[in-house]
């Protein structure tokens, strides 16, 4: 089974981005298969939106909704997404993880319209060759 196959095959990823200084950060996140990525979504001021605009490379396994790993890491890449990216994004994450989808998704946009909110951003993950 290739690695993208694998990690799409969970409910969760465990996305690990990087500090500054190097220390890895892990964090359990819903996914989406989109081709030959992997797409998340995440608070545009959330710490692994932030790491990940002074760092592209990640690690990535699949988890358990606790972030305990369930497989192997494997290296990969990841971007921001921009607006029109994220609402698709969303779209896929809703259809993907049904009515608790929805209303995740419902609650993050809600949020996001709060003052000085800073809305959900999504997150395109490509796995090294």
């Amino acid at each position: 089974m290739a690695p993208i196959d694998a990690l799409a095959a969970g409910k969760y990823l465990s996305l690990t981005t990087f500090r500054r200084d190097g220390t890895p950060v892990a964090t359990p996140v819903w996914l989406v298969r989109d081709g030959d990525a992997l797409r998340v979504v995440t608070q545009a001021d959330s710490g692994k939106a932030k790491r990940l605009r002074n760092d592209s490379r990640v690690l990535l396994a699949p988890c358990d909704a606790r972030g305990a790993l369930k497989g192997k890491q494997v290296e990969g890449t990841a971007s921001l997404e921009d607006a029109e990216q994220t609402a698709r994004t969303a779209q896929l994450i809703e259809a993907r993880y049904g009515l608790l989808g929805k209303v995740i998704m419902w609650r993050s946009r809600r949020a996001a319209r709060k003052p000085g909110a800073a809305g959900q951003v999504g997150i395109r993950v490509s796995i090294a060759p």
